[in-house]
């Protein structure tokens, strides 16, 4: 049971954790690896070897101590969290592990000041923060079990289509190997694929955003190859030079708190680079429908070549009279659009249309252009609560 002592205790702990940053996550990973090998095949090691997830860690401890008294401030990071957990189908008795080197590793590092009152403390508070999200993957775990088309953990699909989008990202169409129907998914949302590169030593488990509308049939990824050398292009390379269709992967039920929810108001999308798989979805779902609001897409990417989803998007948004804008950072031949620019995202330009009172923008692609984004919004006048985004890899807050 968590008590007044124990939340007192914690804060008083958290100079402590701001000196040892990172260094305390990172030291947390290597006695947890070292004790619980089997553990590389659920975490992704890339994050590891690049330091993205001890730092991701760190704030998220740090974040937990300082709002102990507050939970209600990190209901969001709890469910993002959640169902990113579920995608790696983490399990009640991995936080039996975690929280077992976690302890640890406060002892090994602070020895004078881990007292026993300190260890009962933060024994305490982990317990009760770990059944939280033990109560909550239990809840999204039943949820995909039970419902139509759904399943539990792992389940076969056949890579039954596999089309070049752009120069670098490629879709991958899944289909499930027993031909059922497979769960329906809102617009937005990711699905976490199981695969053993043949450069890697473990299985690796990545998340990817679903790129089409839900059909209850197949799934597809849309997956951008990182570049030769880069320590976060080991399954994306994978995937694009190896994997072929006909081949077979393991899928984990559609996840993520990013979503598209209708509210009667006027859309605007925007993504840069590969944040254009979700929008991908949403864009679908909205033509598909017979919503009368207006919708704008925005994007942004390096040039022409790595545009994937040009004409499936001009499709939709010429169908139903909608508007796009399109931004090249170094456009690699003229540009003869009248809704096309060339550099970096400036919403300035196109303001004027833009529904900024009344509208839903969704965002998703690397976080220095989503913060960017953000700022130009607000500084049009959009509500913060009328922008909602998506972030890749490790959480982070903009």
């Amino acid at each position: 049971m968590l008590t007044n002592q124990h939340i007192d205790i914690v804060k008083s702990t958290i100079p402590l954790l701001e000196s040892a940053g990172p260094a305390l996550t990172q030291h947390f990973y290597q006695r947890m690896f070292s004790h619980n090998p089997e553990l590389k095949d659920i975490f992704n090691m890339t994050h590891q070897k690049t330091g993205r997830q001890s730092v991701a860690l760190f704030e998220a401890i740090a974040a937990y101590a300082k709002n102990i008294e507050n939970l209600a401030a990190l209901s969001s990071a709890v469910e993002r969290i959640a169902h990113k957990h579920t995608s790696f189908n983490i399990k009640a008795e991995h936080y039996q592990i975690v929280g077992l080197h976690l302890i640890e590793t406060l002892r090994e590092l602070a020895p004078d000041a881990f007292t026993t009152e300190v260890e009962e403390a933060w024994t305490a508070a982990y317990l009760f923060l770990a059944q939280i999200f033990i109560d909550r993957e239990s809840a999204l775990y039943l949820e995909s079990e039970a419902a139509n088309g759904g399943w539990a953990g792992a389940r076969s699909f056949i890579v039954s289509d596999k089309v070049k989008e752009s120069e670098v990202v490629t879709s991958f169409v899944l289909t499930p190997e027993d031909n059922q129907a497979v769960i329906a998914y809102k617009a937005g949302q990711y699905i976490g694929i199981e695969v053993t590169p043949s450069q890697s030593e473990h299985i690796e488990i990545r998340q990817y955003s679903l790129s089409q509308a839900s059909n209850n049939n197949n799934y597809r990824i849309s997956v951008k190859k990182e570049g030769e050398g880069s320590q976060l292009g080991l399954v994306s390379n994978y995937l694009h030079d190896e994997v072929n269709v006909g081949d077979k992967v393991n899928l984990m039920p559609p996840a993520g708190d990013f979503f598209y929810v209708e509210k009667q108001r006027p859309v605007v999308l925007i993504s840069a680079g590969v944040g254009c798989t979700p929008m991908q979805a949403i864009l679908q779902q909205l033509a598909g429908t017979e919503k009368t609001e207006h919708v704008t897409y925005l994007h942004a990417c390096e040039n022409q070549t790595q545009h994937a989803f040009l004409d499936e998007t001009d499709s939709a948004i010429v169908g139903r009279g909608w508007a796009s804008e399109v931004w090249y950072n170094t456009a690699t031949f003229e540009l003869n659009k009248a809704n096309t620019h060339q550099g970096l995202m400036d919403l300035k330009n196109v303001a004027n249309p833009l529904p900024l009172e009344e509208g839903d923008f969704y965002l998703c692609g690397p976080v220095v252009f989503m913060e960017s984004i953000v700022k130009q919004l607000e500084a049009l006048g959009v509500s913060r609560e009328h922008i909602h985004y998506e972030v890749f890899g490790p959480h982070a807050y903009l």
